[in-house]
């Protein structure tokens, strides 16, 4: 007989208290009739707050922004025909490594004991279908019954946070008000202790080649900032003097302003110190490195062959793997484990310059980017889409800033979603969206659930008439690459009538210069028209070399005129 302290609550109750006791306080999603018993219970317990989305996808990509600022997040759908719709953004939390709790409430289990026929099925006695597409994108799943809802519902939260990443939950909507017994005790998060052996040796190995090295360095990727190491790895930078460089999924996890911080690792795309400091390294420590295309310099990164690659539970150092091994276990052991050193010269980034744009003129990418380089300041919350707003990767970050984005599973309108999940988990902090109008088309209404919260970001949008990053590849001038003509600036009147935002349409430096001048006390969405054929130089580039990889030699690439060129 069990002798560990019980309780009993009902399963929707238990689900609400493990995903508080988790460090969750807020739950998006999308009201159906197979989820509206937990949301019941989620208003009458008043712990998680609600916030609903104008769609599951939007749903997803707010868990997904909230999750990053918040340690993890949560969303609510109904079968199928929500999970299916947020199956996109939670499959981008796979990809970008983020730990996100889909729930989705399902058809009763009575249903599926007795194969009844319902709604937002195949209507076909089908019933895992779904479990299956999730499979695919997520690290567990399961259904809960009242035999198993107590385990699974800590071991699936538990991997969701140990593995930073996403986690499937269905919840039949029949089961929601049945008590069970629970534990008393509350979840505690926590990474399994590393084998005491594995990690003396890794530890001892890292050491040791680091400090036999002459130009040791690190390379960051972002689980530095999911697996919480990147205050260590600065640690160990300053205790070695070593050089310290991200690629672009990890922008701002090392603080720019860092003594030792040399810059964005992109292959050839790479500033000439930042490059040199990776490639001539004789001993580099790679943290969580996932090389694809877009953050390699469309495949020139060259990384030295003795590159110590260390992973979120295993190291590999020469031809030794260990396994069985934290990644913040290691890093710390390695910062204890070093020697200080106070000889070893840096190399240094070269100091930004740029003349002032002509005030008159027409506003072009490169003088806008350049104002918003003078418009950061600390601890403020950048969000990016795919498109030309990839030249943020480009600008240099005040301290305390958190640099948001789908790097690795590009999925565009991406970032409006998650703007409300930022603004959700940092009310206090100033959020900065910076997208083309392409993007926004996709997930623009959300912009209303932002606007009904109150929330007071500022909106950066290039109108520019279409996908400006797709003819950098092909169809510069094709119609498939325009989209409708919207007046952006009158949304946030249009979307909520009674709003106090400040709207404004900029074609020129002076005017953005006005704009930016405006008090940040209510949401202000910048509307920048601009040239469509005018796109930053590096964006270009990478896309013209995106279609040779994509089309190979006998793509239509090659004709003329058909491409963005800088």
């Amino acid at each position: 007989m069990s002798t560990i302290p019980s309780r009993w609550m009902t399963i929707g109750d238990f689900l609400l208290r493990r995903l508080e006791e988790a460090g969750v306080g807020h739950l998006f999603g999308v009201p159906g009739d197979f989820n509206l018993e937990l949301l019941q219970q989620l208003q009458d317990a008043g712990t998680l707050k609600w916030v609903g989305n104008c769609s599951e996808l939007n749903a997803s990509y707010a868990a997904d922004g909230y999750a990053r600022l918040n340690g993890m997040g949560a969303l609510l759908v109904t079968n199928a025909v929500g999970a299916l719709s947020a199956i996109n953004g939670v499959a981008g939390s796979y990809s970008e490594h983020v730990p996100v709790v889909c729930i989705c409430g399902s058809i009763p289990l009575k249903s599926i004991d007795r194969g009844l026929g319902m709604h937002h099925t195949m209507a076909d006695g089908t019933w895992d279908r779904f479990l299956g597409a999730y499979a695919q994108v997520t690290a567990a799943q399961a259904r809960l019954t009242p035999h198993n809802a107590v385990t699974e519902i800590d071991r699936l939260i538990l991997t969701a946070w140990r593995e930073k990443l996403p986690v499937y939950v269905e919840l039949p909507s029949d089961i929601a008000y049945l008590d069970i017994e629970v534990p008393q005790a509350p979840l505690v998060l926590a990474q399994p202790p590393s084998d005491p052996e594995r990690l003396r040796s890794c530890v001892t190995a890292i050491a040791a080649h680091l400090s036999a090295a002459k130009s040791p360095a690190v390379l960051v990727d972002l689980d530095a900032d999911r697996f919480g190491v990147a205050a260590d790895v600065m640690g160990l930078a300053e205790k070695m003097r070593l050089p310290v460089a991200v690629i672009s999924t990890a922008k701002a996890v090392i603080d720019e302003t860092f003594p030792y911080y040399v810059g964005v690792y992109n292959g050839q795309a790479s500033e000439p110190h930042t490059r040199a400091a990776i490639e001539t390294s004789d001993c580099l420590l790679s943290i969580g490195y996932r090389p694809i295309e877009v953050t390699t310099g469309d495949f020139t990164a060259v990384l030295p062959a003795n590159t110590i690659r260390a992973h979120s539970h295993s190291v590999d150092v020469g031809d030794d793997n260990y396994q069985a091994v934290t990644l913040k276990e290691v890093i710390r052991g390695v910062l204890d484990a070093v020697p200080h050193v106070t000889s070893r010269s840096v190399p240094q980034r070269p100091a930004a310059t740029g003349a002032l744009a002509d005030g008159s003129a027409r506003l072009t990418q490169a003088g806008y980017w350049q104002a918003v380089q003078g418009y950061l300041r600390a601890g403020d919350v950048l969000l990016l889409d795919n498109g030309t707003s990839y030249a943020l990767l480009g600008l240099s970050l005040p301290p305390g800033c958190t640099f948001v984005g789908s790097i690795n599973w590009g999925s565009i309108g991406y970032s409006v979603g998650a703007l409300l999940g930022t603004l959700t988990a940092a009310p206090d902090r100033r959020h900065l969206l910076f997208l083309g109008d392409g993007s926004f088309q996709l997930t623009a209404q959300e912009l209303s659930t932002i606007l009904r919260h109150d929330h007071k970001p500022v909106i950066f949008l290039i109108n520019n008439g279409g996908y400006t990053i797709e003819r950098g590849y092909l169809g510069k001038t094709e119609q498939y690459n325009d989209i409708a003509t919207w007046a952006y600036a009158d949304l946030p009147r249009v979307l909520r009538p009674d709003t106090t935002a400040r709207s404004f349409v900029v074609r020129t430096p002076a005017d953005l210069a006005e704009a930016l001048s405006a008090p940040n006390d209510t949401l202000i969405f910048i509307e920048a028209v601009m040239d469509p054929y005018d796109a930053p130089a590096a964006v270009m580039t990478s896309s013209n070399t995106g279609a040779d990889i994509d089309y190979g030699p006998r793509g239509p690439q090659h004709r003329d005129n058909v491409q963005l060129r800088p």
